[in-house]
Formats: structure tokens, sequence, C-alpha cells
């Protein structure tokens, strides 16, 4: 089995959004984003529909984890234009390589975060690829995203924090106040909007939870107390 990445599946990638670009649209996504790397003009749906044939085709497969892992390096380290990120993010999100994603994937999904260091990746790293792998072994992962809302870096700090986003009734409140607790000093705007997310949706599943820690936290900022409570004003 290959160890070194598709090369195949990274090539077929980047000529298949090449193939869509739409340099109009892309000059004002990379302005949007405020991106040092430029896009490609993909909408949403044009992205899903260059990357859908190619990850569904069992010659683009992966033979092995060590492959899949080294295809997301390759796409990620290698990209020339956003869209390609997103694509690494797709490969690694991909049914077919569900039972890869895991603790030993966690020390990539880091990389990726301090790397992109911007909310676009991050966030869906954080509540995809973390928060699937935090869901499957809570113990162990539980430990490492305290870590991580410990982080020198901000934007490994805010996948901590949203790493319980769509998580539902299997969030763990103790873990969520323990990564909120550890940045209600922080004074970026990225994390103190990251804790009114996380709160915010976990209001969904316990309001009254939500509304007490709100009560309870005079240090949280005027920000992240009203995305917390955003959709509780009613009937506050």
């Amino acid at each position: 089995m290959s160890q070194g990445p598709h090369h195949e599946l990274v090539a077929a990638v980047s000529a298949a959004l090449s193939a869509r670009a739409d340099p109009e649209r892309a000059a004002g996504q990379q302005r949007y984003m405020k991106s040092a790397l430029p896009y490609f003009g993909l909408t949403s749906p044009q992205l899903k529909a260059a990357l859908t044939p190619l990850l569904r085709d069992p010659g683009l497969a992966m033979q092995s984890r060590a492959q899949w892992e080294a295809t997301i390096r390759a796409l990620w380290d290698g990209a020339t234009h956003r869209e390609q990120w997103y694509a690494a993010i797709a490969v690694a999100r991909h049914r077919s390589y569900r039972s890869w994603v895991d603790s030993d994937a966690m020390p990539l999904w880091e990389r990726l975060i301090r790397t992109g260091a911007w909310w676009d990746v991050v966030d869906d790293i954080a509540t995809h690829l973390v928060r699937d792998t935090l869901l499957a072994h809570p113990e162990a992962e539980g430990l490492r995203l305290r870590e991580w809302a410990a982080s020198d870096s901000l934007w490994v700090r805010r996948a901590a924090i949203l790493s319980q986003v769509g998580a539902g009734s299997r969030l763990d409140q103790s873990l969520l106040t323990d990564v909120i607790v550890q940045n209600l000093a922080e004074p970026d705007f990225f994390s103190r909007k990251a804790i009114g997310w996380a709160l915010r949706d976990h209001a969904r599943v316990d309001p009254a939870w939500v509304r007490t820690f709100v009560a309870t936290h005079p240090g949280l900022s005027n920000l992240s107390r009203r995305e917390a409570l955003k959709h509780l004003a009613a009937t506050a």
C-alpha cells in the first residue's frame, strides 16, 4: 500500500476546480474573506459538484489511512487557491474514511487549524472532525480539548470552544464550562463570538442551563452574552 498521497486525486481535484474558475467572483470572495490565498471563484454548489464524483470514484479511493492523511496534507500544503483547502477538508470528512476520524488524526486537525488560521476552515474542522472525534472518545479528547483551550494559538482555542457545536444532548457541560472559563478574559472577537455561538447552540437543548451559566459568569463579554441569549430573549 502506498504511504504517499494519492497524486491522481490531488491532480483531479485541482483540474476540476480550475475548470470552473470564475475570476470575477474569485476576486470578490478573496476580498470578503481577507484571504492571502486567492479563490477559483466557485460557489458552494459548484464546489460540491466538482468534488462529489471524484470522492465517489473507486479508482480515486484511498488504499490506506496513511495515504488518506498524506493526501489531505498534499491538498492543504500544495494549495494555490482556497478551494483546495476546502477540498482537503472534504476528503477528511468523506464517509468512506469515517473510521479514520479518531484520536490518531487529532494532531493533523490541529495542524490544519494552526496553518489555516481563519474562521472558515477552522470552524468546519472544529464542528465536524474535532467534534466527531470527541464524541467517539470523550474522556481522552476531553482532556486534549482542555489543553487546546489554553493553547498559544487563538484558532486552536476557538476550535476547543466550538468542538461541541452540534453535539446536541451528547454535549459535556463540564467540558464546555472549562473551555469557556479558560477564555473568559480573551479580548479577541473570534474567541468571544465562539463562546456565544457554543452557548447559543446548547440553548437549543438546555436553555435553563445556558441562562444559569450566563447569570453566574459575569466575566462573559457583552458579545458572548448577547449571542448566548439571542434566541432566548423572548422567553427569558
